[in-house]
């Protein structure tokens, strides 16, 4: 069976904090612009491998294949072992076509290209990034469908941190997201009963507001994320994927650490 991997979102300045660990990491340094085309950079000069994230861009634009060269050439000088698109925010119908150039262009190529799961049709070669914060049912449950539906060597699960709040009932399964800022404050001023859920693998917990209305708070933190990990590797995934800021406190519960080799430590493996 292929190793596990671990795909780690970093910014170039914390770049030097992956240094000796046993990760693959992603690029947060290039975005769609308009046109479209590839647009940003900022990593230095000489530095060679990893994979190439590049944010959602336009709505709307003319024909992909210019950006597609772009990409692709980005990869050719860089050493990328390929692209992760890294979007936020509502679908956007211009990501699909492409997508499925980009698909066209990296495969052939030996290159990897990872796309959202709500992206997974549009490019049915690609890995697919599958979220790990769910609102209901259980954790275990959504990664065996997900196994099903696109097998081991597809998957990829997003480990994310998120917080959310519900106003109660939430029909639509639908919360208010917290800044970690005010999850804090809420913690903080509330000082509410904590509790974790083995389905969700996240914690929890709930309040009444000014107005008498029920609220249900569910969120991460470092322990979760090394849960959800767990949960992951058990249920057979072999591919992560993580952004270095939500998981830098963890990194070693994880199995991350950084290898040092030197009298007394034992050599580890990239």
């Amino acid at each position: 069976m292929e190793r596990e991997r671990m795909i780690v979102l970093t910014p170039p300045h914390r770049l030097g904090e992956l240094r000796g660990r046993p990760v693959t990491p992603c690029h947060l340094a290039y975005r769609m612009g308009e046109g479209p085309h590839l647009m940003g950079s900022g990593l230095p000069a000489a530095l060679r491998g990893g994979l190439m994230a590049v944010a959602d861009g336009p709505i709307s634009g003319g024909p992909p294949e210019t950006f597609c060269r772009e990409v692709l050439r980005e990869c050719e000088l860089r050493g990328f072992q390929g692209v992760l698109c890294d979007r936020e925010g509502p679908p956007n119908p211009f990501l699909k076509e492409v997508l499925g150039e980009l698909e066209e262009r990296l495969i052939p190529r030996g290159l990897a290209l990872y796309v959202p799961e709500e992206y997974a049709f549009c490019a049915p070669r690609a890995r697919v990034l599958v979220s790990s914060a769910l609102c209901g049912g259980s954790l275990e449950l959504r990664l065996g469908e997900a196994l099903e539906r696109f097998g081991r060597e597809r998957l990829v699960l997003a480990l994310q941190r998120s917080a959310e709040d519900f106003l109660l009932p939430a029909p639509e399964g639908r919360g208010r997201t917290l800044s970690g800022e005010e999850l804090g404050q809420m913690l903080r001023e509330r000082q509410p009963a904590v509790y974790f859920s083995r389905e969700l693998c996240a914690r929890y917990f709930t309040y009444m507001d000014r107005q008498g209305q029920p609220h249900f708070v569910l969120f991460d933190d470092g322990d979760t994320m090394v849960r959800k990990l767990e949960q992951g590797r058990k249920a057979g995934v072999g591919r992560f994927a993580a952004a270095w800021p939500e998981i830098c406190g963890g990194a070693d519960r994880m199995g991350l650490q950084a290898v040092r080799n030197g009298p007394g430590r034992r050599p580890g493996t990239a």
